[in-house]
């Protein structure tokens, strides 16, 4: 009985990783061992990341409001107790995003915040 050698499907499995590196440097888009260890690494980067772009752009958001808040002489987080106690439910992307493109209507809602913090 022939020995099975499996040719065919070994080639496809190293042609798929080596697909997967192109455009990396050196031998890590040539080499198949190099290249299978970079784009593991490249996969685990990939997964860590997708949940870590969430907490930065939250950060971002955070940041932008707070420097706005400070500008109508309010903290971020006396801005966001005053906007809770008001009722005003807006989430942090749409107050960061009016904090940058319109001023006059975050400018109310920080008066509207101030108000309701006085009570």
């Amino acid at each position: 009985m022939p020995r099975v050698k499996g040719g065919t499907v070994t080639r496809k499995r190293r042609k798929k990783v080596l697909k997967l590196a192109k455009g990396y440097y050196g031998s890590k888009h040539t080499l198949y061992k190099v290249a299978n260890q970079q784009v593991m690494k490249s996969l685990m980067y990939a997964f860590r990341d997708r949940r870590q772009k969430k907490r930065d752009f939250r950060k971002l958001w955070i940041t932008r409001i707070n420097a706005a808040a400070r500008m109508n002489g309010l903290s971020y987080s006396r801005l966001m107790h005053g906007l809770k106690l008001a009722g005003i439910e807006v989430n942090r992307k749409m107050l960061a995003d009016l904090a940058i493109a319109d001023a006059a209507a975050f400018t109310e809602l920080a008066n509207t915040a101030k108000k309701h913090l006085d009570k």
